[in-house]
């Protein structure tokens, strides 16, 4: 470990970072005073509105377009379509995604869109506008695509060991499949944009979006202009989960387009119907496996292969196929594994990245397999994966050394508990046996997430630090705040630095004019990187500053320390207030600003071989969960959750247990209740999205949050070469939600007999855990485990082999 990842880490005893503070922001958005894009447009005056025309075709050929009649409906300002463009027609990274496309992809793909003095006008100035289409076939699902071959992208393979061998020599092998659904990120505030241009043509661009300096590039090509010709600028989201880092996009550039032709301001905002079916999704993804273990229950081989639906265009669906085939493994060590990795296009919205970016899919697989497979070992569940942990000396199966494994089995057994799963256990067992209608399931699964980009060159980072000479300070970074708190982190982290007060510091809006280059806050990365390149700022003024006033202390500079707002010799002999060296600095001509930058180090990544080290770190977690699930309607009740996480020292206590909280539940929405459903008949509607309001997309509300729920974090935590010894905490709680899945799948099984292997459709939604209970309940009761067992696990249990096998 280098003496600059050793100084990243340090945390001085005198330090805002560690103690739990609001949210920067948390009064303004319980006030309503809190302004996102939108709230931007009455300082816009003259501002033209924007809306989309959209065809309701899952896949047609745009034969012409008439825009006469929409230029008669009072109000409409103007049409923009293709032959407006005077750049690239594009709105994606990979030439994939016209921005005004001459073949329609998916229902509600928007082919031009309207201006307006009002929103009513350019709504009806849409429908007026008339496009005549032909029809093309349409493929919906992934199986249809697998059919036809409607293949994207690169496919990829990660290997290790002997496959074929340890599947052949294992006592007990099972195959199977699975489908797991996506994710509507239903993020409070819908997809928005506001562009102006000035006197001198420099375009301005307030908008919703996880990745300002690629929103930057997308409206430059799109203008035909450079990229200094354009800013972007980010207040806040009102979320994004992923949602808000590849899609907003061209939506800024249709808003910047309109801008620079009629020389007003345009808002764009999509309603919650158009951002439903007009934006990604998470990926839902189909895997077949083969998986062998050995009469330990340990798991020798497996094979799968991964499906991902990436819909219309790429987007981002390399990189999250890349991430799922990283964490098949999750937290369990497997000698022999080969995964295959591909993705179809369908003539769905173009999936996107959502948080955990594959991940979660990626797992989903592998706990889908222990949980259907326990009983026909003969295991209980939370056996099975204890035995699988990963252990000290192992690595991924892609190459990666798992760091600090020990920390998996610390996590579990607390988890264990301080969850009192022993005693908890057989309470349910006696609950089951009483109630014939009702029936409990109580469960623990363990997460192992990878931190970092997977593509080397995002995990980087700039900022920009200004002290005025009145002593306050000012910090840009380049990531954004949707919520999470990377801000107050942000705050903390600069206030350790310089050695001040909290209240010293203030942050600004989120600029592609101030900080350049940026990547996407997303990878749970935000602090990791953001926070490097503050601190790095911050100790460049901090050196500075040392150098005015180590001769006013009578010290070396190295003797001199910032801390609670005082400048002071180490020894303690004398002291200065931070406004007096700032002043002096001033007077002294030393600079007070410094632009700072950080990379992560230690990575490498053969994105061809699927080999190397993507990740810096793991961040480890454990959850507990007990569910109660009604045999008569398959409606089930979230009793008690106990989580025990990794984040590291934790910068902002208050900030992270939010995250988790609120990474759980909605990873518990995915897994249990989100289901997207898409027509597939043969009619008119096929291929449009039959969820596409909260009437008929069910997200998680109060009334599903664990009526107990326990957070703890893991004591001892330090992690070396990150800021302030700190984890990422954005994404990997997500993935603790599979605990309560698992949970209805074990009351599912005790509606049936011992052993009866359960499968679990994901989503396991009410529905499909009535259907799973409903099968449980006529099983018969399987034969006991032999020592060699083979067969296909469909709900059913496997098959008895010849132990020679």
């Amino acid at each position: 470990m280098s003496s600059e990842s050793n100084a990243l880490a340090d945390r001085p005893r005198s330090s805002v970072v560690g103690i739990e503070v609001p949210h920067e922001s948390a009064a303004l958005h319980v006030t309503g005073a809190a302004l996102y894009t939108d709230d931007l447009v009455g300082r816009a005056p003259g501002v033209l509105h924007a809306w989309p025309v959209q065809v309701d075709h899952a896949h047609a050929r745009i034969t012409s377009i008439s825009v006469d009649a929409a230029l008669t409906v009072p109000g409409v300002v103007r049409v923009l379509t293709q032959a407006d463009v005077p750049g690239i027609n594009d709105a994606g990274v990979k030439e994939d995604e016209p921005l005004f496309p001459g073949e329609v992809c998916y229902v509600g793909h928007a082919v031009a869109w309207v201006l307006g003095e009002s929103l009513e006008a350019a709504r009806l100035g849409a429908a007026a506008v008339e496009v005549a289409v032909g029809p093309l076939p349409a493929i919906v699902t992934i199986e249809e695509a697998v059919a036809a071959a409607s293949f994207q992208g690169t496919p990829r393979t990660i290997s290790r060991g002997d496959v074929e061998t340890g599947l052949a020599t294992a006592r007990h092998r099972f195959s199977g499949e699975i489908r797991i659904g996506g994710q509507e990120h239903f993020y409070l505030e819908t997809q928005a944009a506001l562009a102006e241009v000035d006197e001198a043509g420099q375009v301005f661009v307030q908008s919703s979006t996880q990745h300002p300096s690629e929103t930057q590039e997308i409206v430059a090509h799109v203008l035909g202009v450079r990229s200094h010709d354009v800013t972007v600028q980010c207040l806040r989201m009102g979320g994004g989960f992923g949602g808000k880092e590849a899609q907003p996009h061209g939506l800024a550039a249709v808003a910047a387009l309109g801008a620079v032709l009629t020389g007003r301001p345009v808002r764009l905002r999509l309603t919650r119907s158009q951002d439903m079916t007009m934006t990604g999704k998470r990926h839902p993804f189909h895997a077949t496996w083969e998986v062998g273990f050995d009469d330990d229950a340990r798991i020798v081989a497996l094979r799968a292969t991964l499906t991902a639906d990436g819909g219309w265009s790429l987007d981002l669906s390399e990189p999250v196929l890349a991430r799922a085939l990283c964490h098949v493994d999750n937290a369990y060590w497997i000698p022999n594994i080969e995964l295959h990795g591909r993705i179809v296009k369908t003539n769905k919205t173009s999936q996107t990245a959502f948080r955990g970016f594959g991940g979660p899919q990626g797992m989903a697989v592998l706990e889908d397999i222990l949980g259907r497979v326990a009983p026909a070992l003969g295991v209980p569940a939370d056996e099975l994966r204890r035995r699988n942990l990963y252990g000290d000396g192992q690595s991924t199966p892609y190459g990666q050394p798992v760091r600090h494994a020990e920390r998996l089995t610390q996590i579990w057994d607390r988890a264990l508990q301080t969850s009192t799963f022993e005693q908890r256990s057989a309470e349910v067992e006696a609950f089951n046996s009483a109630h014939p209608h009702r029936k409990r399931g109580i469960a623990i699964t363990p997460v192992k997430f990878g931190i970092s980009f997977n593509l080397t060159a995002f995990n980087q980072a700039g900022a920009l630090v200004l002290v005025y000479k009145d002593g306050s300070v000012l910090i840009n970074h380049g990531g954004t705040e949707m919520g999470q708190g990377l801000h107050t982190k942000m705050l903390q982290v600069a206030a350790t630095a310089l050695g001040l007060p909290l209240g010293l510091v203030r942050l600004a809006p989120t600029r592609t004019d101030k900080v350049p280059n940026t990547s996407a806050t997303a990878a749970s990365s935000g602090t990791d990187l953001n926070g490097g390149a503050v601190q790095d700022a911050c100790r460049q003024i901090v050196d500075r500053l040392r150098e005015v006033a180590a001769p006013l202390l009578g010290v070396a500079p190295p003797e001199v320390v910032l801390a609670d707002g005082r400048v002071r010799a180490a020894d303690g002999s004398a002291e200065l207030s931070w406004y007096e060296v700032v002043a002096e600095a001033y007077m002294e001509r030393v600079s007070l600003s410094a632009a700072g930058y950080y990379r992560t180090e230690g990575l490498h990544w053969d994105a061809v071989r699927m080999q190397g080290s993507p990740f810096k770190y793991f961040a480890y977690g454990a959850a507990v969960t007990e569910v109660e699930v009604d045999g008569f309607t398959g409606a089930y009740r979230t009793l008690r959750t106990d989580i025990v996480h990794d984040v590291g020292d934790s910068l902002s206590p208050l900030i992270d247990r939010g995250q988790v909280e609120g990474g759980f539940v909605q990873g518990a929405g995915w897994l249990t209740l989100e289901e997207l459903r898409w027509d597939t008949s043969d009619g008119p509607a096929r291929g449009r999205l039959a969820t596409q309001a909260a009437s008929t997309y069910k997200l998680p509300s109060f009334g599903e949050m664990p009526e107990t729920f326990r957070v703890e974090f893991l004591e001892r935590a330090h992690e070396s070469g990150v800021i302030y010894g700190s984890k990422a905490v954005g994404e990997p709680p997500l993935m603790l939600a599979f605990s309560v899945r698992e949970a209805i799948r074990q009351a599912c099984a005790a509606f049936g007999p011992a052993g009866h292997c359960v499968d679990l459709s994901l989503p396991s939604t009410p529905e499909a855990t009535f259907w799973a209970l409903s099968e449980a309940r006529t099983a018969r009761a399987p034969d006991p485990p032999t020592s060699g067992s083979s067969g296909a696990l469909d709900g059913i249990r496997a098959t008895p082999v010849p132990a020679e096998r």
